[in-house]
């Protein structure tokens, strides 16, 4: 049975902080259109900023489906696993809503993350996801299979160093280029 908390009390967000990644989980409205589950990491790239309010930093990449679903209708779902330690699933429920690198108040949702530039966070942040957060759960997790972290994989940031040997705008264009639409064919971003 899922525990509810009427916030993020200090020991769930050191827990939240501790996890290694996340998955964020959104739909179009109506019948049609495709659920999206996404998993995101680094786990530091996820941030309590308040007792029901997270963000995390969204970087470039092949699809924009989160981003299309939380401009057509907010709605969103985080998950953390525990793979280490005792089992544990968290949930937050909310709604979200996106700020993208360029938007008016992207440098103040960004600030906490401390981008530094030349860094490869820097380089491919596309936007900041901001989540007010109606329901908080918990459950056991007890299916979740325990696993080591080895490293974070270099492929993104190989991926980025190729985009921008040759042209500084080289990440900004592939968005502008495939983030446009959402495989059903809602709105992503502009870059």
């Amino acid at each position: 049975m899922a525990r509810l908390f009427d916030v993020i009390e200090p020991k769930l967000a050191g827990w939240i902080g501790r996890q290694a990644m996340f998955f964020v989980g959104t739909a179009p409205s109506g019948d049609h259109g495709h659920v999206n589950v996404s998993p995101k990491a680094p786990g530091d790239t996820l941030l309590i900023l308040g007792p029901r309010t997270v963000a995390y930093l969204d970087f470039a990449g092949s699809g924009i489906e989160t981003v299309s679903h939380l401009r057509e209708n907010g709605r969103i779902v985080i998950m953390l696993c525990a793979f280490t330690g005792p089992p544990r699933i968290v949930r937050l429920h909310g709604r979200g809503r996106v700020v993208a690198l360029g938007d008016p108040g992207f440098a103040e949702l960004a600030a906490p993350f401390e981008l530094e530039p030349g860094t490869l966070e820097e380089k491919v942040a596309r936007c900041v996801v901001l989540v007010e957060v109606e329901r908080i759960s918990d459950s056991c997790g007890y299916g979740v299979p325990l696993m080591d972290l080895v490293g974070r994989r270099t492929q993104l940031e190989g991926w980025a160093e190729s985009r921008l040997r040759n042209d500084p705008d080289g990440i900004r264009a592939y968005v502008r280029e495939r983030n446009a639409r959402s495989i059903d064919g809602l709105p992503g971003l502009d870059a």
